[in-house]
Formats: C-alpha cells, sequence, structure tokens
C-alpha cells in the first residue's frame, strides 16, 4: 500500500461515527510511546465518553466490577438505546487492574473501570484513527484470565484491556436485572441523602435527580444511571398524557 492509498484509508477510517461539526482530533492528547520514545496521539476516556453522547444521545453504559487476588477486574459494555436489551451491545471490554506503588492515590477499581469503558469504546469505533484511545497501558496489567468470566450486571455504583473476554451465557434461572432496575438501586451521591438511592429521589426530590444526570461530574456511570430513570419517567408521563 502507498503513501497515498494509506491517507485514503485513514480518511475513511475518521468517518467511523462521525457527528457533523465534531472534530475528536481536537481533544486528543500527546504521549510518548515507551517502546519507541515517539510521541504519538491518545484520545482521553472523557472525549471517547462525550463523542458517544453526540453519537448517541440515548445510548448507555454498564459496568461490572469483581474484586480479585490484589486487583479488581472489571467489564464494560456499551448500548446503542437505553432501552436495548442485555445482550443486544454495541461492543464489551474486560480489563484488571492491581494497586501500582507510583500512583498510590490512584483507585484501583476506578482504574479497572475506565480502562474497560476506553476500550469498549475504541472497540465500537470511538477512537480507531488514533495510536491509542482510553487510558495509556505503559505498566503491566494483572492476568485478568484467572478471573472469573460470568456477566452479570449489578448496580452500576459498584462496578467505568487488552483483550476481550468472552462472558459465559447467564443460566436460565438466574435472568439479567432489569437495567431501569439496577439504575435504581444506584446509591444518591449527594450527602444530604445519604443512604438512599436515585430511586427514591423519584419522589424524594426529582430535581436533584435532574441535577444529577446532568450536572454530576463525580461518576460518569452514576449519572448515566439518572439519565436513565429521568428518560423513563419523562416517557411514562408522555404515554399518561396521549
Amino acid at each position: 500500500m502507498n503513501n497515498t492509498d494509506k491517507t485514503t484509508v485513514l480518511a475513511k477510517i475518521c468517518t467511523i461515527n462521525y457527528v457533523e461539526g465534531f472534530d475528536p482530533a481536537a481533544l486528543a492528547v500527546d504521549y510518548i510511546d515507551m517502546n519507541t520514545g515517539e510521541t504519538r496521539k491518545r484520545l482521553p476516556v472523557m472525549a471517547q465518553m462525550a463523542w458517544f453522547r453526540l453519537k448517541y444521545p440515548e445510548g448507555r453504559f454498564t459496568l461490572n466490577v469483581t474484586a480479585g487476588k490484589d486487583c479488581f477486574v472489571a467489564t464494560a459494555r456499551v448500548y446503542a438505546h437505553y432501552l436495548n436489551p442485555v445482550d443486544n451491545y454495541l461492543s464489551e471490554a474486560t480489563a484488571s487492574r492491581g494497586p501500582n506503588p507510583a500512583k498510590p492515590s490512584v483507585s484501583v477499581r476506578e482504574w479497572a473501570q475506565t480502562a474497560a469503558l476506553g476500550i469498549a469504546l475504541r472497540n465500537a469505533g470511538f477512537g480507531l484513527q488514533f495510536s491509542t484511545a482510553g487510558e495509556s497501558f505503559d505498566e503491566m496489567a494483572v492476568n485478568e484470565f484467572k478471573q472469573p468470566a460470568s456477566f452479570n450486571i449489578k448496580p452500576v455504583n459498584e462496578s467505568v484491556a487488552p483483550p476481550v473476554v468472552t462472558p459465559q451465557a447467564a443460566a436460565p434461572s438466574q435472568p439479567a436485572e432489569d437495567p431501569l432496575e439496577t439504575a435504581m438501586k444506584v446509591s444518591c451521591p449527594l450527602s444530604k441523602f445519604k443512604g438512599k438511592t436515585l430511586g427514591d429521589l423519584i419522589s424524594l426530590d426529582p430535581g436533584a435527580l435532574v441535577w444529577i444526570a446532568n450536572k454530576y461530574s463525580g461518576d460518569p456511570v452514576i449519572s448515566a444511571a439518572a439519565k436513565l430513570i429521568c428518560e423513563k419517567s419523562l416517557s411514562d408521563a408522555e404515554n399518561q398524557n396521549r
């Protein structure tokens, strides 16, 4: 393949998940390749998430995290629409992370979640034109293949890779929980409602629920859960008014 052909192909790749008026390259950052010393472009996870929201405003993420021996293993799934069935997802990825002495303040759980979500978004086409998308993988990851691969959707606040691990099918006797029910059980991050869930806010303070869905930046998973509840409540209200 000559340089002209390569340029044409790369330009075509840049049209994947095209959103009018949005150029993800503007959000890319430089990083140093630990193997070659070259400066390359990387698209941060937050930029991937923003891009995804522009492309799929009604999309959602699900995250499952389990504690292994000296590490956390996270699995992320990306859905084009919040009402899509559990197994109807665009992509998924699994990542494991253990404590890093060089970064003692980094939450290992959140590190694993972010890694899994970044790779899942890349697998869905959000960042394929960059050298890498998501976090950088300079450090060696814990071997996730020693961990169980079954996928059980849990409340998202208990959960945001290199290889993708294919999960085992859930047993028929243990159907996956409805995404809305999962979102309802997520703990409210506001100290005013300590001990309450996002579902409790529907009756306690709907305005607070809307604020978490649109303004809360502490955890994108909690925001996504609140958004799902708000969208469902709006849909129910519209149906009642018809």
